[in-house]
């Protein structure tokens, strides 16, 4: 397997898929490249590349050979707002020069007597119309010449053929022996003028698109305060160190995850996790870097710094699913790739046929020729697909909702049923105990001791809920010997020589201990949705313990929003069929698995998915990790810090629940809006390049001009960025 390294590359002068299509080809040609891909709306590459193959250097030439401008050192944002700068100088420049040459070109419409005659008027039409076509068009000219020179043709082909052959048909006009006859320096000028803006707005609604991840990427403060050798220091926030104690006053961003010290305050997370309320914190609990202290002044020890913070992993995450493609587009790119060459194809053959066949002027078919070539519309092509996908990944990501990749984007929509473990997604993951039931010779007290000299060894919530159970009751546990965690059914161990075990009624009947009278007490609690721990001591039952979780509260709404959706859920649990039932009943879900231990969970979801079902799994990832795995879709319910992000198709970075909702819902709008991007985008050009090329005209005498058909390419590309920036509202 050869090292891998990853580079991110800003490109300038893509317009079209065609264009993406071409870069993306010639870098995949180049040995040592593994992969690359290439995103319209974010205007860069990102290439996986072996560095003993090949060097970022060459990548960047390979770039610029096929007449773009590659930028390795530039953000996008920068790269973005430099574009909109240019192209709003540009504009402004185009804009007041077309008017005068469509002033001039009319002057017998809008003046009583005309200022000069036909010869001087088109001189000074072809002075104004010069600068337009050869330096504010220049853009498209240089990249149209480039790529003849390569044998290859893309949206800006389009332009330079078209324009050019109104500009210079309109230069023999004006300098032979016809000056009476129309000019079409105001078609060249305005083409390229309303092309300029259209790539304005174009550039103006990227510039929003990408708002949502810029805000991400701004949430990391520059500076913090921190106490080394007991002296407090300034440093930049990069050069935390894990243990660090960082110092933090009202109004502070966090520099780095960790936990608080000393004092307390309410932190503000809705930018990590879309929660509008403050959250408060004390000593022990946990911050992430990136929120904002708003209140009172604390210290805190930093855990994960610079790269490994959860904000570090989110901004990977949002940039590793902006350089992915969903399947749908990868199509439309190989559409748009032979796109160019049909449409040169049908200009000329809309010239032939009406200047030939037809016997019309040569100004009619040159003029229909030439509105073909600037209706045809590969932007809108390759715009349709990741600007939808920067916006529903924007949108995602300020609610705490992160995506693996683009597919998985795709992948979710189909999703008809969702699996949720118990603990920790249906619940809020923090189990106390709630009810203590002697059943032999121990009282409550004596059973606590046992059972948390046991539990305190095993790093399982529940075994934790023991611990400081006792803990609140003055309980000290004593040492244990020979712990043995056992997966899905408890924990044994020795405690003073007495053999304990603690666990489910499969635990005792596998060792050949009967429940007897505690089955009785212990219905009851189960009844009421609580989970039974039995305690054995030398093979005799003692007792049991009653564990609750609390039920999330939004839990059956969340239940009944997925089900509108036509996605039915299903509860996978380790509890007895008792428990499970009542679960279910609070939260309205028909269907509970019960009594299934972690690793049989994956074959739980196999089931599902033979059954047709399109399966996602919910958890924590604490003992599903296989049944995340193996579902369709794995969703993980995240706690903090303590996530991962890079390793679960959907995260939710705070573990709400209405956040598995939202992740589908996100995920089926930005289809929905892709599928209507592509399809207005094909329907346009399939009306648009007919109607330019005159077919309406044997019928109602009507054609359309070369501007109409710019205005119209200009705001078709418009529209499918403005259709995507609906998903952040």
């Amino acid at each position: 397997m050869p090292d891998k390294a990853t580079v991110t590359i800003q490109i300038k002068g893509m317009h079209c898929a065609a264009c993406v299509k071409r870069i993306e080809d010639a870098l995949q040609s180049l040995p040592g490249v593994l992969y690359a891909s290439v995103n319209l709306a974010m205007e860069s590459a990102t290439v996986s590349f072996d560095p003993e193959l090949i060097s970022i250097p060459k990548l960047s030439n390979t770039i610029s050979g096929l007449g773009y401008e590659p930028e390795t050192g530039s953000s996008v944002s920068a790269v973005l707002r430099d574009e909109k700068t240019g192209l709003s100088l540009k504009l402004i420049a185009g804009m007041v020069i077309s008017f005068l040459i469509m002033a001039g070109s009319m002057q017998d419409i809008f003046l009583p007597f005309r200022i000069l005659t036909d010869e001087k008027m088109n001189i000074a039409l072809f002075i104004l119309a010069l600068p337009v076509q050869f330096l504010l068009g220049w853009q498209f000219h240089k990249s149209a010449l480039k790529n003849l020179l390569k044998l290859y043709a893309d949206m800006n082909t389009l332009i330079s053929i078209g324009t050019s052959a109104a500009f210079f048909y309109s230069v023999y006009i004006t300098f032979s022996a016809h000056p009476h006859q129309h000019t079409y320096f105001e078609t060249s000028a305005m083409i390229i003028t309303l092309i300029l803006l259209g790539r304005y707005l174009e550039a103006s609604a990227k510039v929003k698109t990408f708002s949502a991840i810029k805000a991400l990427i701004e949430l990391q403060p520059q500076t913090a305060i921190i106490v080394r050798n007991g002296i407090e220091q300034e440093i930049a926030a990069a050069q935390i160190l894990p243990d660090d104690i960082v110092i933090l006053k009202p109004g502070d961003k966090i520099p780095a995850d960790g936990t608080v010290l000393e004092g307390v305050t309410s932190i503000d997370e809705s930018m990590m996790t879309g929660e509008s309320i403050p959250v408060d914190k004390k000593t022990g609990d946990t911050v992430m870097a990136g929120t904002i202290n708003k209140m009172g002044a604390v210290k805190f020890r930093a855990a994960r710094t610079g790269q490994n913070t959860v904000l570090s992993q989110i901004i990977r995450q949002v940039a590793s699913t902006l350089s992915t493609k969903v399947p749908v587009q990868k199509l439309a790119d190989k559409i748009a790739s032979v796109f160019v060459p049909i449409v040169l194809s049908l200009s000329l053959l809309t010239f032939l046929v009406w200047f030939f066949i037809a016997d019309k002027p040569f100004a009619f078919a040159l003029q229909n020729a030439i509105a073909v070539l600037i209706i045809a519309c590969p932007c809108a092509l390759g715009l349709a697909t990741p600007t939808a996908i920067i916006a529903g990944t924007g949108k995602a990501a300020s609610m705490g909702i992160l995506f693996r990749n683009a597919d998985i984007i795709e992948t979710a929509q189909k999703i008809n049923t969702i699996a949720f473990d118990k603990t920790g997604t249906l619940t809020e993951g923090k189990p106390s105990v709630a009810d203590v039931m002697p059943a032999g010779g121990l009282n409550r007290n004596e059973i606590i001791f046992y059972a948390a000299s046991v539990e305190k060894l095993s790093e399982h919530p529940i075994a934790r809920a023991i611990t400081d159970f006792a803990g609140a009751n003055g309980i000290t546990p004593d040492s244990a010997e020979e712990f043995s965690a056992l997966p899905g059914m408890g924990a044994k161990a020795a405690v003073n020589g007495k053999k304990i075990l603690i666990g489910n009624k499969a635990l005792m009947e596998s060792n050949g201990v009967g429940i007897g009278n505690a089955a009785n007490i212990a219905q009851p609690l189960m009844q009421e949705g609580k989970t039974v721990l039995f305690i054995a001591i030398d093979n005799a039952i003692q007792g049991c313990i009653a564990i609750t979780d609390m039920l999330k509260s939004n839990a059956a709404d969340v239940v009944e929003l997925l089900r509108r959706e036509g996605i039915e859920p299903v509860i996978l649990t380790g509890d007895n069929s008792v428990t499970a039932g009542a679960i279910a009943r609070q939260t309205n879900i028909s269907k509970a698995v019960s009594n299934i231990m972690p690793c049989d969970k994956a074959n739980a979801i196999k089931k599902l998915q033979a059954e047709g079902g399109f399966v996602a799994m919910a958890g924590d990832g604490i003992n599903d990790a296989p049944a995340l795995a193996q579902a369709d879709v794995g969703i993980a319910m995240g706690t903090g810090t303590g996530i991962a992000i890079e390793t679960s198709d959907i995260t939710l970075v705070k573990g709400n629940l209405h956040g598995i909702y939202e992740a589908i819902h996100i995920s089926r709008l930005t289809m929905k809006t892709i599928k209507q991007n592509l399809f207005w985008a094909f329907f346009y050009n399939v009306i648009g390049i007919p109607v330019a090329a005159g077919v309406l005209y044997p019928f109602f005498g009507l054609t359309l001009s070369p501007m109409l058909a710019a205005t119209a390419m200009a705001m078709s590309s418009v529209s499918v960025v403005m259709n995507s920036l609906r998903i952040k509202l």
